[in-house]
């Protein structure tokens, strides 16, 4: 059964994004992306480009890890924003909202109902694994349901913004084992976590 995986760059103190939830690697965001952060994502996690930027930097490479994305409504809206209605057109493309309606692009599959529900079904399939890009509401969402976590983690901090997980998700402390990372001469790593335990809740007598 294929996993889901939360690929996300976060900074040091836990944040996805800024507070406005925008891009924050546009051309107004405070995130930067040195030479040898693009190479490595190039090599290693080609799929995970958006198509406008694989086509400005000649990238065919079909990717190993993924071939369905999924994220949600706020998450998709940065796309749009800049006029782009699929951002990974080599990818399978899937939005979870309950607003948005009809999809804007053939090719992108909008679910308005259960994400937990829908994921699950998604494991069921043959093909790569599944990933979760974001963002955060989404991700509190899907909390029990992700398997591998592979966070870019950079060497910024910002004080304040959207977490890698929402109040969506529910206080359930799970372990997590640390199977690979590279650490780029930027100051960035890239940290691969698998999921080591099933969720636990723990509860307080009084």
């Amino acid at each position: 059964m294929r996993q889901l995986v939360y690929y996300v760059a976060s900074t040091l103190d836990g944040f996805i994004a800024g507070p406005d939830g925008a891009d924050p690697t546009g051309p107004d965001g405070f995130w930067p992306i040195p030479e040898d952060y693009i190479g490595h994502m190039i090599a290693e996690y080609p799929e995970t480009l958006p198509g406008p930027a694989r086509t400005a930097l000649a990238i065919s490479a079909e990717g190993t890890h993924f071939d369905t994305v999924v994220e949600g409504r706020r998450s998709y809206e940065i796309g749009l924003k800049a006029g782009v209605t699929d951002a990974y057109p080599h990818l399978r493309h899937i939005v979870f909202s309950r607003t948005l309606g009809e999809s804007p692009d053939p090719a992108v599959e909008v679910v308005a109902g259960d994400p937990v529900a829908r994921v699950k079904e998604l494991k069921r399939e043959e093909g790569k694994d599944i990933w979760l890009v974001g963002g955060g509401e989404l991700a509190g969402c899907l909390y029990s349901e992700i398997d591998r976590l592979i966070v870019k983690l950079s060497p910024v901090t910002i004080g304040a913004g959207i977490p890698l997980f929402s109040d969506k998700a529910t206080f359930a402390p799970l372990s997590w084992t640390l199977t690979d990372r590279k650490v780029l001469d930027s100051g960035a790593l890239f940290l691969t976590y698998d999921c080591a335990t099933t969720t636990v809740t723990l509860t307080v007598n009084d």
